[in-house]
């Protein structure tokens, strides 16, 4: 039994948390609030991730550090740096593998589909930060320091995912009512999404994989559909008729950012859904025989996720 210290108690990291815990491993969850899944095997404590000698107390014995944090969006630029670093001496204090989840922000725009030898040319401020990570990351690893590795994902969907992604609380009960779906940028644009439990299985197997330390992966991502794409399918799922789907334009979403950061952080971030956004996860296939869960399979399970959810009680 080896074991496992998970930064971040969001959908992600919890996941992760369960998906280990049943494979028979010891599981400690760490956040803020020390909150997480009511299961034996996972201990949940309250942790500043950006305290290397609290996070390193927690750590202590880790065979692997997983870092599936996820800050406040408009806080990035000030909370990231600190918190990759205490992570940064942690896995050298330790020797604990770091996996570290992240997204596709770092690349910037790009013509055609995104494999992992891309540069890291982000345009965003928040694409810089997960850029820099990653650049101190494997210069660590390189020196002998410590030993990491990176998976990144596309826009996530899925059974547990709520407020996070365009198809999380802002869609999928709107299908269900027949309601508008409002989206960013081109709507019949081709756009990978990454299911969430795919994304947990690809963190689980990289950390103990040696073969699969010292690059980055892209987790594996069905082919891409347009976001009215996957709300009809979402629709054909619970068998209810399609959601109209409506786009939001950059300008509008910088007109709205004169008076929300959260707005003028979109926008910074809306190439990614004007033209192609294409996700090549065919490297981390090839080489570990995984491939993505098919994606009406994966809505399928959303859908029935998002019903039982809306029909609890104090709904």
């Amino acid at each position: 039994m080896a074991r496992h210290v998970i930064v971040g108690a969001g959908t992600n990291g919890s996941q992760l948390a369960e998906l280990l815990v049943g494979r028979g491993e010891e599981v400690v969850l760490v956040s803020r609030r020390g909150r997480g899944p009511d299961r034996p095997g996972i201990t949940c404590r309250p942790v500043d991730a950006a305290d290397a000698g609290a996070l390193g107390a927690a750590a202590e014995g880790a065979s692997v550090l997983y870092n599936c944090a996820n800050p406040d969006y408009l806080r990035w630029q000030t909370d990231w740096p600190p918190m990759a670093r205490a992570m940064l001496e942690v896995a050298e204090r330790s020797g604990a593998v770091l996996v570290t989840l992240s997204n596709l922000y770092g690349y910037g725009p790009v013509a055609g589909p995104m494999t992992e030898d891309l540069p890291l040319a982000a345009v965003s401020t928040r694409g810089q930060v997960r850029a820099q990570m990653w650049r101190d990351a494997l210069a660590a690893h390189e020196a002998g320091r410590i030993r990491c590795v990176e998976v990144r994902a596309s826009d996530f969907f899925g059974p547990g995912l709520t407020d996070q992604g365009y198809l999380g609380e802002r869609a999928v009960p709107r299908i269900l009512a027949g309601k508008t779906v409002r989206a960013i940028g081109d709507v019949d644009a081709p756009h990978s999404w990454t299911y969430v439990p795919d994304t947990v299985e690809a963190l689980a197997l990289v950390g103990s994989e040696e073969a699969a330390w010292g690059r980055p992966w892209h987790v594996p991502t069905a082919p891409a559909r347009s976001i009215r794409q996957m709300v009809t399918a979402m629709a054909n799922a619970a068998g209810v008729q399609p959601s109209r789907v409506s786009g939001v334009s950059r300008g509008v979403l910088r007109a709205l950012g004169i008076v929300s950061a959260q707005m003028r952080g979109l926008a910074e971030v809306a190439y990614q859904f004007e033209h192609p956004f294409i996700v090549d996860s065919s490297a981390f296939t090839d080489r570990f025989g995984v491939a993505a869960t098919p994606v009406d399979d994966a809505v399928g399970a959303t859908v029935a996720w998002w019903r039982t959810r809306l029909a609890a009680p104090g709904r």
